[in-house]
Parts: C-alpha cells; sequence; structure tokens
C-alpha cells in the first residue's frame, strides 16, 4: 500500500519487521532483559539503542534488498525508525512496563520454553505502533489534513481487506458461498466483479462490509469490522468513508506508479527532458520570441501603460463569479483578486505556456511549481502568495481548482508528459 509521505506500508515492512526483531534479541544479549526492569529507562534506552544499531549493522547483507518503492533499503528504514524510538521514550517506557507487568506474572519469562517468541512480539508490537505513528505524522506533512495512528492502521486494514477480496473472486469456483455473500446474490459462473477488480479503487466499500461480516462464518473468526473492538468504530457505520479511503489508496498508488517507469529517480532521464526544454527556450529566442528569462513573465503587448491588462485580453467578471472566486481564494488564505490577477500575469506567448493553453491556471501553476519549485526569479509577483512570497502549495492550488490534490498531482504529471513528448517530438 502506498500513501503520501509514508515509508513503511508497503511490502517491505515483512522484512523490516523481521530484522528489528532479529537484532533486538540479539542486543538484548548485550543488555541483560532484567535491565529493562529498572526504574532509569533513559539509560536502559540509550543501551538498546546502540547495541541494535551494532547489529543491524552487522546484519547489513540481510538488510540490502528494496524495503518499499522509493528507494530505501531494509537496513535504512530500521536504522531510521531505532532513531525514532530515541526520540520518543514514551514508547521505549511504555515496552518496559509491559515486560515488568509480564515478569510480575510469570517471573524470568523470557528464560521459559517459547519465551524468545514473546520476547520478539513485545518488539514487533513496539515498532508496528511506532511504524504507524512516524508514517501518520508524514502523511499529514504531505497532505496537509489530519491523520492519526490509529487512521494509519485502518488504511492498511482495508489494504489487506482488499487484497483479500481479491484472492477470493479470483477462486471464486472454491469460494462461491463467501464471494455470494459479500456481492449479495448467489454466484453460479464467474462474476463480472472479479474481472473488473483491477486495483483497489474498483473495491467497493460494500464488499469491504459483506467480507468482514462473513469471516466469522467462513473463516472461524469475526472480520476486522464486527469485533468488539472500538478500533474501527466509525468506519463500521460509514460506508462513504470506507469508499473514500479505498479511492484515495487507489488514486495515489496510481499516480505515484509512473506507468511502470520509475523515472523520477533516474537523474539521468530528468536531466535529458531538462536538456531538451532547455534547448527548446534557446531555438525560441533564435525565432525572436520570448525566451527563457520571459518563460514566465506576463507579455508586455498584454498591458497598458499603467500595467494593467489589456481590456480586449481581459474579459470582465460579474459581480456573483467576482465574489465566488474572492471566496476561494479567501478559503486557502489568498487576496481576494488572487486568480484573476494570477491569470492576467500568464505568460500566453512562452512555449510552455502555449503546450498548456488547455490546463487551467491551477494546473499550470503545479507545473511550474514541480518544475522550478516554489520560487524563481522568473516569476511574476501576482503568482505568489503574499504571505510566503512563493507560489501557493499542493493544497492550495487545489482548492482553486476545486478538485481534489489526487486529481491535481495527475493533471499536473500529465501536463508535464506533455511537454516531455512535444520536446522529444521536436528534437526529433
Amino acid at each position: 500500500m502506498r500513501l503520501p509521505g509514508t515509508r513503511y506500508q508497503e511490502h517491505g515492512w515483512e522484512q523490516v519487521r523481521k530484522l528489528l526483531g532479529q537484532c533486538s534479541l540479539q542486543a538484548l544479549g548485550c543488555v541483560d532483559v532484567a535491565r529493562l526492569l529498572d526504574a532509569d529507562t533513559d539509560a536502559t534506552l540509550v543501551l538498546y539503542v546502540e547495541a541494535v544499531a551494532a547489529s543491524l549493522h552487522a546484519n547489513a547483507a540481510r538488510g540490502a534488498q528494496a524495503g518499499n518503492s522509493y528507494g530505501d533499503t531494509v537496513l535504512e528504514l530500521a536504522l531510521n525508525l531505532v532513531a525514532e524510538l530515541q526520540a520518543r521514550p514514551g514508547d521505549w517506557t511504555a515496552l518496559c512496563a509491559a515486560l515488568g507487568g509480564d515478569h510480575a506474572r510469570n517471573p524470568h519469562f523470557w528464560r521459559q520454553p517459547g519465551g524468545e517468541g514473546l520476547l520478539r512480539k513485545k518488539f514487533n508490537d513496539l515498532y508496528a505502533g511506532l511504524r504507524d505513528k512516524v508514517d501518520s505524522e508524514a502523511y499529514q506533512v504531505a497532505c496537509g489534513r489530519p491523520c492519526s495512528p490509529n487512521r494509519m492502521y485502518a488504511y492498511r486494514m482495508l489494504d489487506t481487506a482488499y487484497h483479500e477480496i481479491g484472492r477470493l473472486f479470483d477462486g471464486w469456483r472454491e469460494h462461491a458461498a463467501q464471494v455470494g455473500a459479500i456481492l449479495g446474490r448467489a454466484i453460479q459462473a464467474q462474476p463480472i466483479e472479479a474481472r473488473q477488480l483491477r486495483s483497489i479503487a474498483d473495491c467497493k466499500a460494500e464488499w469491504v462490509m459483506r467480507w468482514s461480516e462473513s469471516q466469522e462464518r467462513f473463516g472461524g473468526a469475526p472480520g476486522p469490522l464486527h469485533t468488539r473492538s472500538k478500533r474501527f468504530a466509525s468506519l463500521k457505520t460509514g460506508p462513504a468513508r470506507v469508499e473514500a479511503m479505498l479511492r484515495e489508496i487507489g488514486d495515489y498508488e496510481q499516480l505515484s506508479s509512473n506507468q511502470d517507469r520509475d523515472w523520477l529517480h533516474e537523474a539521468g532521464d530528468v536531466a535529458a527532458w531538462l536538456d531538451d526544454v532547455q534547448r527548446v527556450l534557446d531555438e525560441s529566442v533564435q525565432a525572436t520570441t520570448p525566451g527563457p528569462d520571459q518563460l514566465l513573465a506576463a507579455r508586455e503587448d498584454e498591458f497598458d501603460a499603467d500595467g494593467a491588462p489589456d481590456e480586449a485580453q481581459a474579459a470582465p467578471l460579474d459581480a456573483l463569479e467576482e465574489a465566488r472566486l474572492a471566496a476561494v481564494a479567501l478559503r486557502v488564505s489568498l487576496p481576494p483578486g488572487y486568480i484573476q490577477s494570477a491569470a492576467c500575469a500568464q505568460d500566453r506567448g512562452s512555449w510552455v505556456a502555449r503546450h498548456m493553453a488547455d490546463d487551467s491556471l491551477p494546473v499550470r501553476l503545479a507545473v511550474y511549481l514541480r518544475m522550478l519549485g516554489p520560487f524563481d526569479d522568473s516569476y511574476p509577483a501576482a503568482w505568489l502568495d503574499p504571505a510566503t512570497g512563493e507560489l501557493p502549495t499542493m493544497q492550495q492550488l487545489a482548492v482553486l481548482d476545486d478538485i481534489s490534490l489526487p486529481t491535481l498531482r495527475k493533471r499536473r504529471d500529465a501536463a508535464i508528459a506533455r511537454l516531455h513528448g512535444s520536446a522529444t517530438k521536436e528534437k526529433e
């Protein structure tokens, strides 16, 4: 599962978890478990972190495989999580308290048969909780909206449910009764839903609800939405919320897949793309069209002597539309006239602008934000957020365009792809 900002939610987590469990047991060979029961948890945390970090480096070969789709190895993810543990001593204190409770009920349980497995589980639970805290905070930074560790856990539960439903659909002959329970009808032939379920975005909330409900009958234990736990209480009665979370996972996975081309991580391809754009801009200078220094500036012939947009170029807006645009701008803390001013400052004569003529203003600004960054000397002042002196954020631009953030990213990437394609054709 992929979500914005997260690093620990993909398939590589299992290897990270196993490596941390193994190295924690090795570290406890250097740090006696009994010492973790001492009152001075700060001191034991330092001892544990030093020992487990040394053990992780000693097992570097095992941690060399990819831990996620962003280029982080299993070892890097494990070391980062250990560093997070040191920065969050409360989690360590809770672990030591849990060990103390088990020790009080069953003295030195870790020395008894099966005790090593129980000890490993304690550390697995510690890092699983820490993983969701780290990823939920990273998600909030990336998306600008709240996300608790429990919500991150819910995302993963839904992803697991989708894969389980897909497995049942693929084996519909062997699981016809449960597939029928999920779809709400008797199954006598391959259901069309089995062919339509191509990604988690195609999964429906009612399927997840019915799958969870059917688990006790077909799996022997209640499904995650039908246990007594209150962890998923908000989802049990909120199919619309479930639907939105499924769509979000699917949309981001599609956006981050790059059509199976990992070009974002290949500097050579990126450099070649920028070289193509620069070449086209250089040729525009020779053709007496606006050059690089005018790429993002407004054309002088669109403005009168006072710097105002020419009336022939800027059609007047009615009062209601102006009020609506002002309200939209205020929602994202921009000046009331931002949209109109920024639109008038577009460089309609540049090569880049001509190839994005059919894109909305927020999409164009999102392209510049991605290509040149939040600030560049060539940006017109009307494009900048007065509060920051930079282009509006992706979240602000999404609101301005009245679309979701994933949709804005999708349109931005499509515009960049068109520019790339046009530059390649002209090069040929």
